[in-house]
């Protein structure tokens, strides 16, 4: 009998991190109350890429919220993705943005939003925010939880 898990190839098993965003496997598994309408949190309060101009590195705190229709996103494959970054050269607006649309392409969820919380980098921290359009009536939506720029305290 087949499990709708057989087609996942990196959860249970060893799966080194992607050299880039492009190498990466964003996997998925069939929603099993499509009929619901509740939101998903993924954070990533140490997110990492590159300065494709200067090569150093650049921080960032992800919050990815959306609502499921027919498919959610297998969260070890998400991790390996968003660490794929680390070594991939990109301003924060396109890692932001690239992570959002690489997520929407393979869920088609009914509704998505990302807060990209970047760190300063000379002297200047970088917010980026997007979303699909309108959270589904009724949703209840939390804060992001991440305050303005002010030492992130």
């Amino acid at each position: 009998m087949r499990s709708r898990y057989d087609r996942l190839t990196q959860l249970g098993r060893k799966a080194d991190l992607p050299g880039g965003p492009k190498a990466a496997r964003l996997e998925r598994v069939r929603n099993l109350h499509p009929d619901a309408t509740y939101l998903i949190r993924f954070t990533a309060p140490e997110f990492t890429s590159v300065c494709p101009v200067t090569g150093q590195p650049d921080f960032a705190h992800l919050v990815i919220d959306y609502v499921p229709d027919r498919w959610i996103v297998e969260s070890k494959s998400l991790k390996l993705f968003l660490g794929s970054f680390r070594t991939y050269g990109a301003f924060q607006e396109d890692c932001t943005i690239l992570i959002a649309k690489s997520l929407v392409k393979l869920l088609q969820p009914k509704w998505l939003r990302i807060g990209g919380y970047w760190y300063p980098r000379g002297g200047m921290p970088i917010d980026v925010f997007w979303q699909t359009g309108q959270p589904p009536k009724g949703l209840w939506v939390p804060d992001q939880g991440v305050a303005t720029y002010n030492g992130r305290v």
